[in-house]
């Protein structure tokens, strides 16, 4: 077995610390919010003794449900982004990279920018099962009910030594109010220009007496639909931005209409620019069709959210209690994709006319015929006298689509292709809490939750495809099979395409009448000219057939299903040894835990069932290696891994004097297998130097264990390569081990009259993080900027072999999908500085307060990372940087915020304004260097620099005494566009916000 000790030198130290607030908007004390919560004796976060010293050197900011209030009942992503000590948030639309795909629809608390899956995210002081729909373990805190909550406790430093594995970064708990007496209601609608607003609400019932407590909450939340054409910043011109969601192969797509004469020679589609693509500049090293699939998506897509929830406490006798928690939520959504992908697979010999490395439409292709005579010699058409074609037009897989600026004609509106996604969580809790005596106290609990999450794509089986694009496509079709072909002559193919039920299906700009986007109409469209007597019905081959793209168009399904079972024992209290501050309190601990993760795949993603291209036409058909049917978003097996883990763990508090206090905490956690043990101390602690300042701060070592999807798990993720998106394998990893980290905090304490300040120092020393490799940097490193610069070079051999390439065998534009998968990666060094103020002054009955709060970064360094001996991404320090395809996530270096706020009475109003700063896109000249292939070698270099964003908000709040709470809030005030950024949306979602000027209104009604 193999261990990883960590230990701290001396736990006899006084290191200088302070809790800075992440807003001032949110300053409230902890101990005062607690008690307001629940009069009995608390556990603060961040500490394992019961009724523990409210001058706990843990550094915690709280959330209070005044404060969230007050600024109109932020939404959860909103709340997220606006931490100042927060980074790459999860949450709004996001499908382009690979770290948000399978979460749409799910939020996430990234602290540090460390990643999602290093905060600890609690109920009630008990753990969430984390999501399985990506390869990035998260808890979705979209499904915790906002309605119940009574205040989040935010532990901005490493508690493993506390909590155990996850708690990496910090720890975030939400608590839920336990003094409700009676009915409340509660409603709000925000208006959002372009869609019909935001709008939820929630009812909750609570009651205490005769030795119980019981609180019910029920919630419902509804996000509506923000389509990309409705922000005029989503929409640039390729010129503009050649990376805002377009690409060089869609449809209208290119081709080589004379592939016997000079080899392979791809050209443009002619159709292209009346559709609304935009073509090769003349002049440049190709010519091409980009179209912009970013037309088609969203900005927000729709989802609805729903929770209950039970909070129920008895009183067994005097000195035992019982307090169970249940939760359930269900979340929908529904994402808004390309009207089709790329067929990035090539069809097989199993497909008419398949087998030779491209796509290929036949001379018998009534498609061809037409798309020949229409454009003649200014297509590149080879032709007899008479027009026919002499030879067969050839697609690349890459560079052409079945559909896209025509729309998807199974889908109705703009012709996006829609897929779901649904999550159903499940939570229960019982603690049982007994007084041993009055110095004593022993808990135990139990929780399990689960959380599955099921979704679905669309893609194409790439030999239907080419059957189709033969004339032996459609369902009904007699010859699609590959047996039914056997020994026919090419005479014989085209005498039989198109009749005996069979179809076919145009790829060319002709089979398209209009963009249902941009409305630009196809002055060529083959249904309303003449096409020199050939059918245009659909499916003849000129006019395409909805059932031949029916059957052609697959629906992949994935299940990712999640468990955890917490059971753990805690015996805390006063140890009966007396310092000159006090009792010395202790706690100790054993907790068990069984994690459990399963995938599950349908029919047409299952490569045990759809192993080879050629599957759906030839159940007997093999293949080497095995890639599955589909043509872009690939194929995987139905996976389980599941894991135990022992801990075992200790906690003292130290009152040396009055002034003085200090924490000390020790766990040991026990993985077995190849993951092995992991023992961290920590210790942190308070000195109130003067009635009004105080230093606080700690040191010591935090882990996380591999997550049971990492160890056993392989899923596909969407990433660019090269121009274009193409299937990442991302398998598991058996002999990962435990990720670590040393954390350090310092910081200096300020409260006297109505002022308060703080400013804390934080540092983390991170070790072995369990990450994906880096797409973006294998790719550098094996083709460089030549497109083909280490291919046959021995000492990247190893490297080459993780990628699966066409017939035209290594380069970057042969690309079919790479093989990765889960390592400890390289280590990070991150610190920074968190900073707050506030001023309170009393005017007449009321008060005027004045504040601001923000985070500083230093540096967040992270060091070679090395792919089977190839160093593929140097060490870079990644502090105001877009972190594009690394393994980091956007990192502004500035990030804050500043309020004043006036309370006079049952009034209230508040004004803030938020601030992002600027950060760069490190990405060289393959980005902002000459464009060669489109632009005819000119430079883009807008977006280099991704400029601040700086919001300005304001909240009206009116409280009537018949418990009628009204909150009024215009957000957004100046309507500022996000910062313009190189991507696929034009704008970074994890950092900004796209939705402009927004207003809200909020009621709730306490009865």
């Amino acid at each position: 077995m193999s261990a990883r000790q960590h230990r701290i030198g001396s736990t006899s130290l006084i290191a200088l610390s302070i809790a800075a607030l992440s807003s001032p908007a949110f300053a409230q004390d902890q101990a005062d919010d607690a008690a307001a919560e629940n009069p009995k004796e608390i556990v603060v976060t961040g500490s394992l003794i019961r009724g523990s010293r409210e001058d706990a050197p843990a550094p915690i900011d709280v959330i209070g449900a005044e404060e969230l209030s007050k600024q109109g009942s932020p939404s959860a992503i909103d709340l997220l982004k606006n931490l100042p000590n927060s980074a790459g948030i999860i949450g709004d639309a996001n499908q382009f990279d690979a770290r948000a795909q399978g979460n749409e629809g799910v939020a996430s608390v990234n602290l540090r920018g460390l990643g999602p899956q290093r905060t600890l995210v609690l109920l009630n002081g008990k753990r969430i099962v984390q999501s399985g729909g990506s390869g990035i373990p998260i808890v979705d805190v979209n499904l915790i009910p906002s309605g119940a909550i009574g205040r989040i406790e935010v532990l901005k430093d490493g508690a493993a030594a506390t909590y155990g594995s996850d708690a990496i970064a910090g720890v975030v708990n939400f608590i839920t109010r336990t003094n409700q007496e009676g009915f409340r209601a509660s409603a709000d609608y925000r208006y959002i220009s372009g869609s019909k607003g935001d709008y939820g609400g929630a009812i909750s019932f609570g009651h205490s007496g005769d030795g119980g407590r019981i609180f019910v909450s029920a919630g419902y939340q509804r996000r509506s639909e923000l389509q990309t054409i409705d922000r005029d910043f989503t929409i640039q011109p390729y010129p503009n931005n050649p990376q805002g969601g377009w690409t060089g192969g869609g449809n209208p797509g290119n081709f080589d209409f004379n592939a016997t004469v000079g080899g392979l020679s791809f050209t443009t589609d002619l159709g292209c620019t009346a559709l609304g693509g935009f073509r090769s500049l003349p002049g440049s090293t190709t010519d091409r069709c980009f179209n912009q699939y970013g037309l088609f998506g969203n900005l927000v897509e729709p989802e609805q959210r729903f929770q209950v929830f039970l909070d129920a406490e008895v009183d067994i006798s005097e000195s035992t209690n019982l307090r169970v928690n249940a939760l359930w939520g269900h979340s929908e959504t529904r994402i808004t994709t390309s009207p089709s992908y790329l067929p990035t697979l090539p069809p097989s010999a199993n497909a008419a006319g398949g087998g030779g490395g491209v796509f290929q439409i036949p001379t018998w292709a009534p498609a061809l015929r037409d798309y020949c005579r229409v454009y003649g010699a200014a297509a590149g058409c080879l032709t007899d006298a008479g027009g026919t074609p002499l030879a067969p037009a050839l697609a690349f897989p890459v560079l052409f689509r079945p559909v896209l600026l025509g729309g998807n004609p199974l889908f109705p509106g703009r012709g996006s292709a829609t897929s779901p996604r649904i999550s159903d969580q499940m939570m229960v809790s019982a603690e049982l809490n007994t007084s041993l005596s009055d110095k004593l106290n022993f808990t135990t609990s139990l929780t399990y939750s689960r959380y599955e999450r099921a979704f679905e794509g669309t893609d194409t089986f790439g030999d239907l495809f080419q059957n189709a694009l033969a004339g032996f496509g459609g369902p009904n079709c007699a010859y699609s099979s590959t047996a039914s072909r056997a020994g026919l002559s090419s005479a014989q193919l085209a005498a039989l395409a198109g009749t005996n039920g069979c179809t076919y299906w145009n790829p060319f700009s002709t089979a398209v009448q209009s963009n249902p986007v941009t409305g630009n109409v196809n002055p060529n469209y083959a249904g309303s000219r003449s096409t020199n007597g050939l059918s245009t019905a659909p499916g003849a081959g000129l006019i395409n057939d909805l059932a031949t793209f029916d059957w052609m168009f697959q629906t992949p399904r994935t299940q990712a299903f999640t468990t955890q079972l917490v059971a753990d024992a805690v015996i805390s209290g006063q140890t009966g040894l007396t310092l000159p501050g006090g009792d010395v309190g202790f706690a100790l601990g054993v907790q068990y835990r069984r994690n459990t993760y399963s995938r599950r795949y349908n029919d047409v993603s299952n490569l045990d069932l759809t192993p080879c291209p050629g599957t759906p036409l030839n159940p007997a058909a093999t293949c080497s290696p095995q890639t599955g049917a589909l043509g872009f978003l690939g194929t995987n097996r139905n996976g389980d891994s599941e894991g135990d883990v022992y801990a075992a763990f200790a906690e003292l508090q130290l009152p040396v004097t009055d002034a003085f206090n200090i924490q000390l905490s020790a766990r040991y956690e026990d993985y077995g297998g190849n993951v092995g043990s992991t023992f961290d101390p920590q210790a942190r602690a308070k000195f109130q130097l003067t009635d009004w300042l105080a230093i606080r701060g700690g040191l010591g070592t935090t882990f996380r264990g591999p997550p049971s999807q990492s160890l056993a798990g392989n899923l596909t993720s969407l990433q660019i390569i090269g121009s274009s998106f193409r299937a990442i394998d991302i398998n598991g990893n058996p002999n990962l081990a435990p990720e670590s980290a040393t954390t350090y905090n310092a910081g200096l304490l300020i409260n006297t009259g109505g002022f308060r300040a703080s400013v804390d120092y934080f540092k983390y020393d991170f070790s072995g993080p369990i990450e994906g490799e880096p797409v973006a940097g294998i790719v550098a490193a094996m083709f460089g900027a030549s497109g083909t610069a280490n291919c046959g070079n021995p000492t990247y051999a190893a490297l080459q072999s993780r990628f699966t390439f066409t017939g035209a065998g290594c380069g970057i534009g042969n690309v079919q999908r790479l093989r990765t998968q889960y390592v400890n990666s390289a280590d990070v060094s991150t610190s920074g500085i968190d900073f707050s103020a506030s001023y309170e002054l009393p005017i007449g009955t009321g008060s005027v307060t004045a504040g601001f709060a923000g985070t500083y970064v230093i540096d967040y360094k992270t060091s070679d990372v090395t792919v089977e001996g190839v160093v593929v991404q140097p060490a870079f320090d990644g502090v105001g940087l877009l972190n594009y395809q690394t393994t980091a996530y956007p990192l502004p270096q500035w990030k804050g915020n500043a309020y004043l706020e006036g309370n006079f009475g049952n009034h209230s109003l508040r004004l803030q304004v938020n601030y992002l700063d600027g950060y760069t896109d490190q990405r060289g000249a393959a980005i902002f260097g000459p464009n060669a292939g489109a632009l005819a070698g000119a430079s883009v270099t807008t977006g280099k620099n991704i400029e601040s964003f700086t919001t300005f908000d304001a909240t009206y709040r009116l409280k009537l005494k018949t418990g009628t709470t009204i909150a009024l809030s215009a957000l957004n005030i100046f309507d500022k566009d996000p910062p313009f950024a190189r991507l696929d949306q034009n704008y970074d979602p994890f950092t900004a916000s796209p939705l402009g000027f927004t207003a809200k209104i909020s009621i709730t009604q306490d009865f």
